[in-house]
């Protein structure tokens, strides 16, 4: 993935998932990685920040703010305070994608409640089985010059 930043946006906000997924819904390399069919939530609760992911086939389909209860209506959400969630986007950019400290799945295993949580373990299975699809969506965050609130 090259680093030629295309677009700048604030984190977080529905202007920033949607650069992303302008990013990478036409990148051969995020096509590769095969299907995902997944509704992912991401929640930053320090801000009151909600919001619904949804991939589909070979793209995010659909981004947009939700309420609380509609993020965790989702096969799973990622959940971490604004300040984790800032450093591990500051990592990327840093180092063109996340170091071993900074992915997605070592945050899941680090973090005490989890990163990755569900309220339905077999639905919770979808961020394990389409883990390198979310991991280049993050990591495609370095080709957008990121704002913090």
């Amino acid at each position: 993935m090259t680093q030629q930043v295309t677009a700048s946006a604030t984190f977080p906000s529905v202007e920033w998932f949607k650069a992303i997924a302008e990013i990478v819904n036409p990148d051969e390399g995020f096509r590769r990685l095969g299907t995902c069919d997944a509704g992912v939530g991401v929640k930053v609760p320090d801000l009151k920040k909600y919001y619904k992911l949804t991939f589909e086939a070979f793209e995010v389909a659909d981004v947009r703010e939700v309420s609380e209860a509609d993020a965790e209506d989702s096969d799973f959400w990622l959940e971490l305070p604004y300040g984790k969630w800032k450093e591990m986007l500051q990592n990327i950019k840093q180092n063109g994608a996340a170091d071993l400290h900074h992915t997605l799945n070592t945050i899941d295993l680090e973090e005490p409640d989890g990163f990755a949580r569900s309220l339905d373990g077999y639905r919770r299975d979808a961020f394990y089985r389409f883990n390198q699809t979310f991991q280049y969506f993050f990591d495609a965050s370095v080709k957008l010059e990121t704002h913090f609130v």
